[in-house]
Order: structure tokens, then sequence, then C-alpha cells
């Protein structure tokens, strides 16, 4: 018999996407969140037959009570640096696996280097970032490795977005509320192999994505944490987001000023006033006019190119709601490969995550 599937967070935009797909695959997850009423409602959309639970950040023995051991918890609570760490300390509490949708640096970091330790001990698995943040860029680095051998030093990952349609109307409150504070945060990078402490935006460059040149920033992502852990002839990792295109420079402007005295406390002060956090996003026909691009490269350890990829997905948040709903099923079914703090190849394996990505729409091109 399938573990429970419990989905935290299920009537805020990207809840709504994963508690679909669930449904879609036959699952009956459990709906929380901190509404009662919203979720009843909720769970009445989706043919009434879900059970509901009630569950807030701000008393954390509430989150506790919706999982016991070997249950599947996922969770689109965000900001995660804000309100995340409740959902992950039930599951480690509970013996239960986790699985996030969060794009946040910090958060990442925190899940990898103080939760992971702490899981591999209650035998939690757990899957931080697992959507379009950072679910496809771990599967073209995986490929890309794989292609190159053992001679593989270095990988570097790009993600953009392809079709119609402008950034700020294809961007989810919840994203808004969570990407405003990213970029004065601390971050970081893999380097000579091992994590170090890098600002966002540090580095900056562009790639050739289907047939066009296209220019991206540094960020610190989970491949630098699960990339590594498969692929231990790894000695760098650099992963860029294109969301900005050319102003990626003026992002890493931004990012440098973040460095300066009472900058960070400022911005947060302001990203409390006027980013609301979840408060929607971009409806089925929107996400339609749109897709995701990715680009992996592997080198060896004098730069020399020894593999590269290129992926095409369908619009991010339609694949987050899909592919997080495929890995809660996985896991659920007792799919997943270890325990602790795991990247999506080394929660999977590569030809498992390669087919399942592939049945939610991301495949490779060019």
């Amino acid at each position: 018999m399938a573990a429970r599937i419990v989905l935290f967070g299920a009537t805020g935009y990207t809840g709504r996407l994963v508690a679909q797909a669930l449904v879609d695959r036959g699952a009956k997850p459990v709906l929380a969140g901190r509404n009662p009423d919203s979720l009843k409602d909720m769970a009445t959309e989706l043919g009434g037959q879900l059970e509901t639970q009630a569950a807030d950040v701000q008393r954390p023995d509430t989150v506790r009570a919706l999982v016991e051991e070997g249950d599947v918890l996922v969770s689109t609570v965000g900001p995660f640096t804000q309100y995340g760490a409740p959902a992950v300390e039930a599951a480690i509490d509970a013996g239960a696996h986790y699985i996030d949708s969060t794009g946040e640096p910090p958060f990442i970091r925190r899940v990898f280097e103080e939760w992971g330790p702490r899981a591999q001990t209650s035998r939690s698995a757990l899957l931080t970032a697992f959507g379009y943040d950072y679910v496809p860029g771990n599967l073209a680095g995986g490929l890309a490795l794989e292609q190159a051998g053992d001679q593989a030093a270095k990988v570097t990952i790009g993600y953009f977005l392809g079709g119609g349609g402008s950034m700020r109307d294809t961007m989810s409150g919840g994203t808004a509320a969570s990407a405003a504070g990213v970029m004065f945060e601390g971050g970081f990078a893999y380097r000579g192999g091992a994590i170090v402490s890098e600002r966002p935006a540090k580095r900056v460059r562009s790639f050739e994505v289907g047939g066009k040149d296209r220019v991206a920033m540094s960020l610190g992502t989970s491949e630098h944490f699960g990339l590594p852990a498969v692929y231990p002839s790894l000695r760098e990792v650099d992963a860029y987001l294109g969301w900005f295109g050319p102003a990626s420079r003026v992002m890493q402007a931004f990012s440098l000023a973040g460095e300066l005295p009472g900058v960070r406390s400022a911005v947060g002060a302001l990203t409390g006033r006027f980013v609301k956090g979840s408060s929607g996003g971009p409806d089925a026909e929107a996400r339609a006019q749109t897709h995701s691009l990715f680009a992996a490269e592997a080198t060896d350890a004098d730069g020399k190119l020894l593999a590269r990829v290129e992926m095409r997905g369908p619009n991010g948040y339609t694949f987050t709601g899909d592919v997080m709903a495929w890995a809660a099923t996985q896991a659920a079914a007792n799919g997943l490969e270890g325990a602790g703090a795991l990247g999506p190849v080394g929660a999977f394996g590569l030809r498992t995550l390669e087919a399942g990505c592939a049945e939610v729409g991301l495949a490779r091109s060019g």
C-alpha cells in the first residue's frame, strides 16, 4: 500500500497545481493549510473525497501533527526562508519524507547542511527545490556528466524562459516574494570540491540555447549539492538563471550593493511591505504561451568541452506542479534511493528521473 501524501500549502497557487496533478495521477492527498473552509471548498472542487487538516507555521505543533512515520509531506509554503522550517522539522521528527518547491538559496543550503544529517538518522529523505527550481538543471547536468565520463571536472547549467509574455506577467505572487529577497541574501557555489559562500549574480555569462544567445546570472541551487554527491570527479558547479536576460548585469550590481551596511535590512522591510507573497499566478492559458529551456555543459579540468545537453520543457509552474506530484507518488511507493538531503538524481537515479521528467514534458532538444 502506498504511503499517505500530505500537501501543505494546498490552497496556494503552486499548491493547487500540485493537488490537481496528484488527483490526476489517482492519488488522494491530505489537503493541509491555514484555512479549514478553503480546504473543504478545494476538496469539493477536486471531487469531494479528500481529507483536509488545518495547520499553521505559526503553530509548529499543528504542522507536526500532519505527518506520521512513512508519510510524504509536500510543502509549497513560502517564502521558505521565513515559513519553511516547521515542515522540514515535522518530517524529520516523524520519520516522514519531505518534498518542497523552494528556489531560495539560503533555504536550500540549510536543508543540505543542517537538516540533512538529522534526516539520515530518522531515515527521512529531504527533496528540496523539487520543481522548475531546480530539477531540470540536475537532470541536464547529470546527462551531460554521464556522457562526459570520469574526465568531467566541471558542469555549468543555465535556466531560461521561452515563448511570449514578460517575466512579470508570468510570475506568481509567491515567486515574486521569494525572488525579491534572494538577490540580497547569502548565496553559495561549489568550487574546488567544496561548498563556498558566494553572493548571487557574482558571475554573468551568455549561453546559446534554442538558437539564441541568452544572458544569465549565477545563483546558488541544489545542483551544487546534488550533482557532486553522485559524480565525485566534479570539482566545480556553476548554475545560472536567465530570467532577467540583458538585465542580469543590473542584478549583478544590485547584488553587490546588498553587501553594503544596512542595505539588506532595508530591502527586507520593503519586500515585506510591497511584495505580498502568494497572490495567484498565470492561468492555464497564459502558461501555455511559455516554455522553459535548459543547457548543461560538462568540461574537463582544462576547460575542454566534453559534453553538452539542451532540454526543453513546459511552463515552469506547470512543470513544478506535475513533477512534484510525480515525485510524491514515487516516494509514497518506496521509490526513493537513500535518506538525508538528496538531489533529484541521487533520490531517484538518472534513468528513472529522466523518464519521469519526460512523462511531464521535459526532454532533450537541439
